[in-house]
């Protein structure tokens, strides 16, 4: 019993001992995980803006200091293309600023990208919490692309160049305009008739001969009598260059289109009066666009007598399309003409219900300093101001809802500030980038004005209102051909658009952006089409008859 007694106080004592032994061994502690870090700022350039010189500095601020062995691996600089950027680093602020750096200048108007990885690790071994990824785009290289000439001399190769649209890539049947620079077979009715214009001009210039000139009219009107398909005397939007056959501009578009009509109308004109010689070419010339024009059933557009003309008619859809011919926009030329047609004129109540809408379409509002007479909030495209233009000389001419000339100048002059002024801070914009009119745009097309400003530029905006804003337009046409030449001239002069903001340049031509180009520097320079056009007999009456007070008439 003794024994047993003994043999438990020892075994009790050796549990105690263990228990006492293990409660005064500390238990290992885990490692502590390193605090996740962020990427508090970054500038580009000084600021968080999407524009950066062709070398700039761009600074990351983290929240803590950066394990600067990780920063290759995880700081990518790229062209959005793909291209690797070579870069330099420099730290500051106890290594919690970047300042990155391309080793060498950077391509112009091209976007970068800087990416952050969260594989970049603080000093103290910590992953950041975010990837982050920079973008922005170069400014453009301010060096002269080509080398200075007279301002004349600029003004004369633009038109020349300008030229070789109508010429070098007129229809080979036909000789008519091609729509744009890929379509091929398809010629445009009003383009054509601005590239009839595009032709006198470029005779009076002497970049053809006038047998030249000639021999290619011949062919147009020819085709234009004898084989183009024409509905009560008017032609389609769209032909096919080779056939005459119609081709359709939507679905019931497929017939006569009165307004691009009178584009061709206002051409026609124009190389009758400028052919005037007595030989037999040119006496035939002028009767097959007498046949031509004598043929257009003006009137008939009234839909039933209506008191106003309609854009449209199809052999298929009759009037499906439904569209009046309203002012104010780039239409004028239609009443002007079909007021002037000696076989099928409209009386002047057409032109004031429908066109004018009995005073419906005036302004009178102030944008930037001036006075709107006509047309919708600051004035619209300013093709408006130029389609109808080619032929009409606006100087000096009234009636009873305007002063045109102050209505194409203040139209110009409201865009062209708009453009300066720049209420949506698109890169690029100012007094020398300047001018918003339908055209090309990236995936697509769009009438640009103020109240529909999606950051593209149209060179034939700017140079196509050297009539009205001659210092302007030339500040403009020196920028373009200058500074943005390598991107944005051509084979046949100024590609159609650009939009500094993305760094895009269209690769297109338009005969209807071309076409005003070369017309109205003409005009500018000389007055060489709106003195043809207004010493017609039938306009005068024909816009006598509409109550239009000019100097010509």
């Amino acid at each position: 019993m003794k024994q047993l007694f003994y043999t438990c106080i020892f075994i009790l004592s050796v549990v105690t001992f263990t228990q006492c032994s293990k409660s005064s061994t500390p238990e290992p502690q885990p490692t502590p995980t390193p605090s996740s870090f962020s990427l508090k700022s970054w500038s580009v350039d000084g600021w968080t803006g999407n524009i950066a010189s062709r070398t700039p500095e761009v600074k990351l601020n983290f929240s803590t200091a950066i394990d600067k062995s990780t920063v290759s691996g995880n700081i990518s600089f790229n062209q959005t293309s793909g291209t690797n950027v070579p870069y330099d680093v420099v730290y500051s602020n106890a290594d919690n600023t970047l300042a990155i750096k391309p080793t060498a200048p950077l391509v112009p108007l091209t976007k970068y990208r800087i990416s952050v990885s969260k594989g970049l690790k603080s000093a103290s071994g910590g992953n950041l919490n975010a990837a982050t990824e920079i973008n922005f785009m170069t400014t453009i290289d301010s060096s002269d692309k080509f080398a200075q000439i007279s301002d004349s001399a600029l003004i004369e190769l633009v038109q020349k160049q300008t030229f070789k649209y109508f010429w070098d890539f007129g229809h080979p049947v036909s000789g008519l305009a091609r729509e744009r620079n890929t379509s091929g077979d398809i010629v445009t009715s009003g383009g054509s008739g601005f590239g009839i214009m595009a032709i006198v001009t470029g005779v009076n210039r002497g970049f053809i001969t006038r047998a030249q000139g000639l021999d290619r009219l011949q062919t147009m009107v020819s085709f234009l009598k004898n084989t183009a398909r024409k509905v009560h005397g008017a032609f389609p939007h769209w032909l096919n260059g080779a056939t005459g056959a119609i081709v359709p501009f939507s679905q019931k578009d497929d017939g006569a289109d009165l307004v691009e009509t009178s584009y061709l109308m206002q051409g026609l004109l124009c190389a009758r009066q400028y052919f005037n010689g007595n030989d037999a070419n040119e006496t035939t010339l002028r009767t097959d666009i007498n046949a031509l024009w004598n043929g257009v059933e003006w009137n008939w557009f009234r839909r039933n007598n209506e008191n106003t003309l309609y854009w449209h008619y199809s052999e298929n859809y009759s009037w499906d399309m439904n569209m009046p011919i309203k002012g104010w926009n780039e239409c004028l030329i239609t009443y002007v003409l079909a007021a002037s047609s000696p076989t099928y004129s409209i009386p002047k109540i057409v032109y004031d219900n429908g066109w004018a809408q009995n005073g419906g379409m005036k302004n009178g509002q102030s944008y930037y300093g001036y006075v709107l007479p006509l047309g919708p909030e600051k004035g619209g495209p300013l093709f408006f101001s130029h389609y109808s233009f080619l032929g009409i000389n606006p100087n000096n001419l009234t009636d009873a809802y305007a002063d045109y000339h102050t209505q194409v100048v203040n139209h110009t002059k409201i865009n062209y500030e708009y453009c300066k002024s720049n209420p949506n801070g698109y890169y690029g914009y100012s007094d020398q980038c300047w001018g918003l009119t339908a055209s090309d745009i990236q995936n697509g097309y769009t009438a640009s004005s103020p109240t529909n400003d999606v950051g593209v530029i149209a060179p034939t905006a700017a140079l196509s209102s050297f009539p009205y804003t001659p210092t302007e337009s030339m500040k403009a046409l020196k920028f373009f051909y200058y500074k943005l030449g390598d991107k944005l001239w051509g084979p046949y002069g100024f590609y159609d658009a650009f939009s500094l903001k993305d760094g895009w340049f269209a690769n297109s031509y338009l005969a209807i952006d071309q076409g005003p180009i070369i017309v109205m520097i003409e005009n500018y320079r000389t007055g060489l089409l709106w003195n043809l056009f207004t010493s017609c007999p039938e306009v005068k009456t024909g816009m006598k008859s509409l109550g239009f007070t000019a100097p010509y008439l």
